[in-house]
């Protein structure tokens, strides 16, 4: 049942023969559908979450029964009345700096609420010593870099350090998903210092360089480079799908461009994801050929659905991607359970952070330094 949870901080586990938890303990902010607290279990124990949606908050729930969480938004939130914690991660709205919104930046509604989270982390009794913001690219790179420079300077002001990388999906998984993540510590924590390096490396493309340049409080994360999955789209596929009907997969052929049909057909080329796209006014199914899924995006409209084109013994078929598919591309395991309809369930691995990214970070960087914390 979703209801609003409140959590007494103050409440113990009485039990004499409870398992003491080890972990360092972290609160999820913007959490959605619980990936990230699914991707980082096994570094840090969820003290609490939050999520505005009911339906995204369903499926957290049913993936995490245990972990406390606020239903509603975070301007109901209070920070003296969370438990403490070592991590604050904060996945906060991306629609007002997505190329595909209006870029109205963070003073906007909605991406604007990450000032939410840092009033919340004002108002705690100890600010964790470990912060992280999650965004799309636009962060860095919309108008100039200033929506970085921002919140760089809003948690230098709080006594942070802060260094910022891009990580791609396509490194763990056959989707092409660049998100940028904030990493953020307590300018007293000391850290091992081959966590930094002495100058940008793979993770600091050079929108962030442009952005970050003359920034005070700036360190160069460094984590070692993944090496490509070998995992290919297709081995990712359900094989007992239906397909789009012969009607229907005809109307979509028709939609893909000659040079993308004759590269499709004469190549040994399984399948193709592409969206429905508006070139020279006409719609068009574009297809890409890297092996990647394009980045998964919210059903709003029939252009933010992808579409597989697939090669099969009777012909080449047309379909949608099955949530479970879309779970797979996010790294999410089959016995993640996703609920509501076809859409419901789109959108909430579509607005969540693939699980790989968030434990090769946690691995790598988070969990070092939560170890200098303790």
């Amino acid at each position: 049942m979703l209801e609003n949870f409140e959590f007494d901080a103050c409440a113990q586990v009485s039990a004499p023969f409870a398992k003491r938890e080890t972990r360092p303990k972290f609160l999820d902010f913007f959490s959605g559908s619980g990936l990230v607290g699914y991707a980082l279990a096994p570094y840090f124990a969820s003290a609490w979450a939050n999520d505005i949606s009911p339906k995204k908050a369903a499926v957290h729930l049913a993936n995490h029964p245990d972990t406390p969480l606020h239903l509603g938004s975070i301007t109901e939130v209070s920070g003296s009345r969370l438990p403490d914690a070592t991590l604050s991660w904060a996945s906060f709205p991306c629609q007002d700096l997505s190329l595909a919104g209006k870029m109205e930046g963070l003073r906007s509604r909605r991406s604007g609420l990450v000032w939410e989270w840092l009033r919340v982390i004002d108002e705690m009794p100890r600010k964790p010593p470990i912060l992280v913001a999650e965004n799309v690219l636009g962060l860095i790179s919309t108008h100039g870099g200033q929506n970085y420079r921002e919140l760089h300077d809003a948690l230098l002001s709080r006594g942070y350090f802060i260094g910022a990388m891009v990580l791609d999906a396509a490194f763990f998984l056959p989707q092409s998903r660049q998100r940028v993540f904030v990493v953020a510590i307590k300018k007293e924590l000391r850290f091992p210092p081959h966590l930094m390096d002495d100058g940008p490396n793979y993770l600091h493309p050079q929108a962030l360089i442009t952005a970050t340049k003359g920034l005070s409080g700036w360190i160069w994360w460094r984590l070692p480079k993944p090496q490509p999955s070998p995992v290919s789209l297709y081995d990712l596929l359900e094989k007992d799908v239906e397909f789009d009907d012969d009607k229907k997969s005809k109307y979509n052929i028709r939609l893909i461009p000659e040079h993308h049909w004759r590269f499709f057909i004469n190549n040994n080329i399984p399948v193709a994801p592409g969206y429905k796209r508006i070139r020279d006014g006409k719609q068009v199914l574009e297809l890409r050929f890297d092996g990647l899924a394009g980045c998964l995006r919210t059903p709003a409209g029939g252009s933010s659905r992808q579409y597989l084109v697939i090669k099969t013994p009777g012909g080449v078929r047309t379909r949608l991607f099955t949530v479970r598919e879309t779970a797979r591309l996010m790294g999410a395991p089959d016995d993640y359970i996703i609920s509501g309809t076809y859409n419901d369930g789109y959108r909430a691995m579509g607005d969540a952070v693939a699980v790989p990214v968030v434990r090769y970070l946690a691995k790598h960087l988070l969990s070092r330094l939560a170890r200098r914390h303790e």
